[in-house]
């Protein structure tokens, strides 16, 4: 017989028995009815939510997953190698910013000895100030292609830019070949290796940074001596061509480590995309904490050897003091980024600004003795160390990682005011005081506590005065 669908059964019944059928469906549906809408009224007692957070959840599934913190590695062979990348780039770029007296010192009693401090100091300070600034656009292309091709064309640029300062002899063309091509080509380079190891860590991210950075008081500590012997022995033009050969090999171990572990994300250049990053006022905050700090940062650097040679301090042992005080940042470096993963990174920040200008304005200002100078350039040394490495990492600690390169380069474009502006100020202060250091002395230490100032109101922001880690 053939299977006919349950509704002809059910009229094919007998009349009664097809209105008892009927009732009973209807109770069922009835039964059913009420049991869904108490199942919801319950749900509503309970939290609804959990039923849209479930299907959200299902939605998810079908997003690419975002980075999150268990996912950092902090460690192992690829990280740390782009770590010693890091570290090679960082001799030559920031080692040679450390070494600058040793800059100054030459192009004053030499090639520009009929040019002022103040004026000469412009093509030191236009050095830093690109170094710094360029952060703003490479970190940009930071982020939409990573560090390869800003560490490659960066490095040609920079040794470039070294050799064809080794054949300058006129204020124009050393302006151009260190203030202007070498700078740009230092800054892709340091910022290629400082953006890319904020994704290999982030528990540790404070003290692998501050591992990296003691590349920069590396060079700030072999530079400076290897320079003046070398300037002696075989003059300035052939001691730059033998520095930028070591500087080759050293950028291109850099080249072959240094890379960043996410996906780049390509982005379109928008100006306005920088100035919104200010609209954060945590961000806003520390970037003008970091212009004060950097408005006096590098006076001692620049003017410690003119200082003590104008002292009369023997010939042979201003040569060691910027040596000196580069080696002690070392310690300085490495302790302020270890320190700062157990205390918090803007409670080291505010520690290391607010010591740093103690130091220029207790200890600097009185001395007068080879001793005193010493035991200055020392203290200032491990004082001021870890800023730059811990100053990337206030940034890191709040901002997206996916926006890691713009908003540094928005910090740094800030922050690098204040070094293109500080040592001309610091040269025209000692000219208008007729080479008296206590006005320079007195605007470093000051801009400097005016920087501490800042971090703690940035501090003050994120948790108010509580002691605790942040």
């Amino acid at each position: 017989m053939a299977h006919r669908p349950a509704y002809h059964r059910i009229h094919a019944m007998p009349a009664s028995i097809s209105s008892a059928v009927t009732a009973v469906a209807d109770d069922w549906r009835a039964s059913e009815e009420i049991d869904f809408k108490l199942h919801f009224k319950i749900e509503d007692l309970i939290g609804i939510d959990a039923l849209s957070q479930h299907g959200s959840d299902l939605e998810a599934n079908d997003k690419p997953p975002e980075d999150s913190s268990d996912s950092f590695p902090d460690g192992g062979l690829e990280a740390w190698l782009v770590v010693l990348g890091g570290w090679c780039a960082l001799v030559c770029t920031f080692g040679l910013i450390n070494s600058v007296g040793v800059f100054e010192q030459y192009y004053v009693s030499g090639p520009l000895k009929a040019y002022g401090q103040s004026t000469v100091s412009w093509i030191l300070s236009a050095l830093v100030f690109l170094q710094i600034f360029c952060g703003s656009i490479f970190g940009l292309v930071f982020d939409n292609y990573g560090p390869r091709w800003l560490l490659r064309g960066g490095s040609v640029t920079f040794i470039f830019g070294l050799v064809m300062l080794s054949f300058s002899t006129e204020y124009y063309q050393i302006f151009l070949s260190q203030g202007i091509v070498s700078a740009i080509g230092s800054s892709a380079v340091f910022h290629a290796a400082m953006s890319s190891i904020a994704s290999w860590f982030q528990k540790n991210r404070a003290a692998a940074y501050g591992v990296m950075v003691t590349g920069s008081s590396f060079g700030g500590l072999f530079w400076p001596i290897m320079m003046n012997k070398l300037i002696v022995k075989i003059g300035f033009p052939w001691m730059m061509r033998v520095m930028s050969l070591i500087f080759m090999f050293l950028l291109a171990f850099a080249c072959l480590t240094v890379k960043t572990r996410l996906p780049p994300k390509l982005r379109r250049f928008v100006l306005k995309e920088y100035l919104d990053n200010l609209k954060d006022i945590r961000l806003a905050i520390t970037s003008v904490a970091a212009f004060f700090f950097m408005l006096g940062m590098f006076l001692p650097f620049n003017y410690v050897l003119l200082q003590a040679e104008k002292a009369g301090f023997s010939p042979a042992l201003i040569p060691y003091l910027l040596p000196i005080l580069n080696a002690v940042s070392i310690l300085g470096r490495v302790l302020s980024g270890v320190t700062a993963d157990k205390v918090g990174r803007f409670n080291m920040m505010v520690s290391i600004t607010f010591f740093s200008a103690l130091v220029c304005l207790v200890i600097w200002i009185p001395i007068k003795s080879i001793a005193g100078v010493l035991v200055f350039v020392s203290i200032f040394g491990f004082a001021s160390g870890g800023f730059i490495g811990v100053c990337t990492t206030l940034v890191s600690q709040i901002s997206d990682i996916s926006q890691i390169g713009t908003r540094v380069g928005t910090l740094f474009a800030i922050e690098s005011i204040g070094a293109l502006i500080g040592s001309p100020i610091g040269g025209a202060i000692v000219s208008a005081h007729h080479g008296d250091y206590l006005g320079l002395q007195l605007f470093c230490g000051c801009s400097m506590m005016i920087g501490s100032l800042m971090f703690i109101w940035a501090r003050h922001i994120l948790v108010g005065f509580r002691c605790i880690k942040v």
